[in-house]
């Protein structure tokens, strides 16, 4: 069994060093994550296919976010099903723990992945139509601030792929 890693930035001028530091934290090797810069319009991105192309069953795929793997939902979907159920891999979305098949490749799991993709392109059409309501009226989106130590952010990065044990929670 391998581990992969799947980072995607729409644009070369985007910086994939958040995603690659989640990927990192999970110990997955430099040699096994593929990264494309390009728009998740659609699934032709070349380093996508070549992941693809690579998996075998048993093979766990991981990606920081579920919008790095694409936009649109019904496409997100038919990856989802065909690295799944045709190529056996497991996915695990990293800031969504649901989205982990290694708990359930049953129709449970499948139905668990179904509601939260679902719910994530209600979030993204909601967000749009506040947007363009938004720019009608002048309004910019604000983007948020970075702050924070390096001391902050590598903690965060040292928590990435741990869960908690219920009753276990630190205190």
């Amino acid at each position: 069994m391998a581990t992969y890693g799947y980072v995607r930035v729409s644009s070369r001028e985007q910086n994939e060093d958040r995603q690659l530091d989640a990927l990192r934290g999970m110990e997955i090797e430099d040699r096994n994550i593929f990264i494309d810069k390009q728009s998740g319009k659609d699934f032709e991105r070349p380093q996508y296919k070549r992941l693809v192309r690579k998996v075998r069953r048993e093979d766990l795929i991981c990606i920081k976010s579920i919008d790095r793997l694409g936009r649109n939902y019904t496409e997100i979907q038919e990856q989802w099903r065909y690295l799944t159920k045709e190529k056996g891999a497991d996915i695990v979305v990293l800031d969504m723990p649901l989205l982990d098949t290694r708990r359930g490749k049953d129709l449970m799991g499948t139905f668990l992945s179904d509601i939260v993709c679902r719910s994530y392109h209600l979030q993204r059409k909601m967000r749009g139509r506040i947007s363009d309501s938004g720019r009608r009226r002048g309004l910019r989106r604000q983007k948020p601030e970075v702050s924070g130590s390096e001391d902050h952010r590598s903690s965060c990065r040292n928590t990435l792929g741990k869960q908690s044990v219920p009753g276990k929670e630190k205190r």
